[in-house]
């Protein structure tokens, strides 16, 4: 019998960090997998890492950017057939070594995508810069902030996506400059409550209105008369309700269905999806994004370890943790009018609670940082694989939940 998605004893002697490209539209262009070795002692095994990515992130998926932080990994995973709709990151410094040009050249020729990570220390011959799909190149290491030239005797053939970035600002002069995408979104600072607040757009009001006659729980008639007055909303919420990620086993075709099947409590998972996107500011997609895959992965790293219940108000945390940069007021302020569940309030507002643990590990799995993800996985006593499958399933469900 062969394994189920996530079940891949590999996944228990890896650290998994996850993260995006968004591209000029703002949009997912491909997501990043970081992926760090346990420890010292973990066996290199590219053979079990493609076949636990290959159910967690198949084809129809979308392309996926595959940094291995060990060279001893990446030479391995170099030595095997991958799917066409994964890229493996190089390092520019590795790239310059003659033994590795001729492997990259031989493996460019059978289709290998590469994306070429970083500025090399001397440039790269042409040939070999043509083997890659794409280029990273840190804010910091680009000379076109300075309008400098490429070195003598080169050209700049390679699309890049630049990392590093700061503020949103900084994302759009990327852009501006040239990116075919950035690598993460920078969120920039959160409101401290010093500017006045910022007003509500109108459909996010009628959200926040929804929520609060969710949370009293007044009859379906009165809820649905609300959600009449914005048709998109309905609509969309419908198809979030129905999106193939949450795997409802039956259409639901109305509110008061939905009302009906699911229940105030669980209700509110979706509105709080419907809040995210309700906010229409390109410049804010990708936080969009973030918020529902934060959500997603703080519900999965809940599911061994809480009732249904303390699921559903998790993913109300992570899907809600970046609204106050989104509407640009502080947390105090948005929950005066927007009910939340307490332990969510202590989470958000004064970061600390039983969510809080959450919240952390989410963050640091988004950072892609090995220390922080086994620091706070270790605080929460969970397993490398427990956080490993959770952070896998939590990417497959955003990306269903971006195509609704």
């Amino acid at each position: 019998m062969s394994n189920a998605p996530g079940t891949h004893p590999i996944l228990e002697h890896l650290v998994l960090g996850c993260g995006a490209m968004f591209d000029a539209k703002r949009q997912p262009m491909a997501v990043r997998l970081t992926v760090h070795p346990a420890s010292e002692a973990t066996p290199v095994d590219p053979h079990g890492l493609m076949a636990a990515l290959q159910e967690a992130w198949p084809s129809e998926s979308g392309p996926m950017s595959l940094n291995l932080t060990s060279e001893g990994w990446l030479a391995a995973l170099m030595d095997i057939k991958t799917p066409p709709h994964l890229m493996v990151e190089v390092p520019a410094f590795l790239a310059g070594e003659p033994a590795w040009g001729e492997r990259i050249r031989q493996r460019a020729g059978e289709g290998l995508a590469m994306v070429l990570k970083g500025r090399p220390l001397a440039p790269l011959p042409s040939d070999l810069m043509t083997c890659f799909k794409l280029a990273i190149v840190d804010r910091a290491d680009d000379r076109r902030l300075t309008n400098a030239p490429p070195p003598a005797g080169t050209a700049r053939v390679l699309p890049f996506v630049q990392s590093g970035n700061a503020t949103p600002a900084e994302a759009g002069e990327s852009f501006k400059r040239g990116a075919q995408a950035v690598l993460g979104w920078p969120l920039g600072e959160a409101p401290d409550g010093s500017k006045p607040k910022k007003g509500v757009p109108g459909s996010v009001q009628v959200v926040m209105d929804l929520i609060q006659r969710v949370d009293r729980e007044e009859p379906a008639a009165k809820l649905e008369a609300v959600l009449r007055s914005d048709p998109s909303l309905a609509f969309r919420l419908m198809r979030y309700i129905n999106s193939p990620g949450f795997g409802l086993s039956v259409e639901i075709n109305s509110f008061s269905h939905a009302l009906m099947m699911l229940g105030y409590g669980r209700l509110k998972r979706w509105l709080a999806l419907l809040m995210t996107s309700a906010i229409d500011d390109p410049d804010l997609k990708p936080m969009m994004f973030l918020a529902v895959r934060r959500g997603v992965l703080m519900e999965e790293l809940a599911r061994q370890h809480g009732d249904e219940t303390t699921r559903n108000e998790v993913f109300l945390c992570g899907v809600f943790s970046l609204l106050d940069r989104m509407l640009g007021q502080t947390f105090g302020q948005l929950l005066g009018t927007l009910p939340v569940p307490e332990r969510v309030q202590q989470a958000l507002v004064d970061g600390e609670g039983p969510y809080q643990p959450y919240l952390d590990l989410a963050m640091a799995v988004e950072m892609e940082s090995p220390i922080d993800i086994r620091e706070c996985s270790s605080a929460m006593l969970m397993s490398s694989g427990e956080v490993n499958r959770a952070a896998l399933k939590a990417m497959g469900i955003a990306r269903q939940l971006r195509n609704e």
